[in-house]
């Protein structure tokens, strides 16, 4: 139902936006600005007013090595960010650069929202961000039944996902190391539950909540679609990765509430020091030690759990530009300004998150503990060696969500036996091929 109103909403949005560019197309401001300089519009998500300071000097040292040009900054909450979006590429009132993240970002590419970077962006440029976080910004587009792919994005900064465990919790349990592989997951699982009573993890199967389902599928070396936009995952390996969460909700080692509830209940449990394993990015740790003083005390952070893949994932923002620009050159040379080595090194400090340009990542910030390094300085460097083998493991589709739902609607139907395993792999296949 949730997923019906979004797509009724998105729905109402462009159909609005299309109405009010009747009447906004030929009264919206002219890129230039008062003092004769051609102005660049620049939206970010909920970064002020922690990072004011970043941005002005950032926007002034960019006009200073500009002279022509002047940036307008539009600071937008998380909340309004899709509505507002949204309905400004509809009415082409979008600013001329705006912070997504990809899989919005990806759901207009699909309807040909962005600019194509593809060739505006030279390779020699290219090659300067991680190679698996640039491809995220890709996409096929198939306008008129002629497929191409496209790069719609900038990658800006990065967070990757670690485990953040409860030692004294594993150690009741007589672990002394946390798990590394889903394998291992489910073995420790059985010990926490049978030495505390507890449960080790809470992972949400609750369809518009978190992906971490869906990416520990080609974490255990599942591929989701097919290069035609088909469901690949009715193999073998689908069917393990399904009978793997099924098996565990069976036999009680996971939390009832995974059914029904989204990642915020896990951050609950952890604080609250009911379940020995989180997996957040390292940022999170903060909050702990300020909500959980005393889970913090007992909270290390270890490498995020994979599958045989070895594949670790990534959350990625970037910058992406609407082809309803009318600076769309300066546009570009204010988002690799940026997303420069530079300036992506200078927020990735102020912010506790990472770069997304290689040289960058080379800084002993993310190399090397300093003395007498803290829990959080553990937990930057874990972060940072993940983006190795780090990619985004949710292909960016336009209607990728709705391939998550049909997988977690079968999925919990199997795992309350209303189904079984093979059936429930099978309707998904159905579903998503006949959608």
């Amino acid at each position: 139902m949730k997923q019906l109103k979004f797509w009724k909403r998105l729905g109402l949005l462009f159909v609005l936006g299309l109405f009010l560019s009747w009447g906004v197309s030929c009264s919206t401001s002219s890129p230039t600005s008062q003092n004769g300089k051609q102005e660049i519009e620049f939206w970010t998500m909920q970064l002020q007013p922690q990072f004011t300071d970043y941005f002005n000097q950032l926007i002034a040292n960019f006009e200073t090595e500009n002279p022509g040009l002047k940036v307008k900054w539009v600071d937008i909450p998380w909340s309004a960010m899709e509505s507002k979006v949204l309905a400004a590429v509809a009415a082409k009132t979008a600013a001329d650069v705006i912070n997504l993240n990809p899989d919005f970002a990806a759901l207009l590419a699909g309807r040909n929202a962005w600019l194509n970077l593809n060739e505006m962006v030279p390779e020699t440029v290219q090659a300067q961000y991680l190679p698996n976080i640039w491809q995220a910004n890709k996409i096929e587009v198939c306008p008129n039944d002629k497929c191409e792919t496209v790069t719609f994005g900038i990658p800006w900064y990065l967070t990757t996902q670690i485990t953040i465990y409860n030692q004294q919790l594993l150690q009741q349990a007589g672990i002394n190391q946390p798990p590394k592989t889903y394998t291992e997951l489910a073995q420790v699982a059985e010990k926490v539950k049978e030495k505390t009573g507890k449960y080790a993890f809470f992972m949400s199967f609750v369809p518009e909540d978190s992906a971490q389902v869906l990416q520990s599928l080609v974490q255990m070396g599942v591929v989701l679609l097919d290069k035609n936009g088909k469901a690949a995952f009715n193999t073998p390996e689908g069917k393990a990765a399904f009978e793997y969460w099924v098996s565990l909700y069976q036999k009680d080692l996971l939390p009832k509430e995974v059914l029904t509830q989204g990642h915020r209940r896990a951050i609950e449990l952890y604080q609250a020091g009911e379940i020995a394993l989180l997996a957040s990015g390292p940022q999170f740790l903060k909050a702990i030690s300020q909500n959980a003083p005393t889970v913090a005390k007992v909270s290390v952070p270890a490498p995020q759990i994979t599958g045989d893949t070895r594949k670790t994932t990534v959350a990625v923002m970037n910058l992406v530009m609407p082809k309803s620009t009318n600076v769309p050159e300066q546009s570009l040379k204010f988002a690799l300004f940026v997303t420069n080595s530079t300036n992506q090194l200078a927020f990735a400090k102020a912010a506790n998150v990472l770069p997304s340009i290689q040289d960058a990542l080379k800084d002993s910030h993310f190399t090397t503990l300093p003395a007498n390094s803290t829990v959080a300085d553990q937990a930057r460097l874990i972060s940072a060696a993940e983006l190795k083998n780090a990619q985004v493991l949710i292909p960016p589709k336009k209607d990728i969500k709705q391939l998550q739902k049909i997988i977690y609607d079968n999925l919990q139907a199997a795992m309350l036996n209303q189904k079984t395993v093979d059936q429930a792999i099978a309707d998904a296949e159905k579903s998503w091929n006949e959608r």
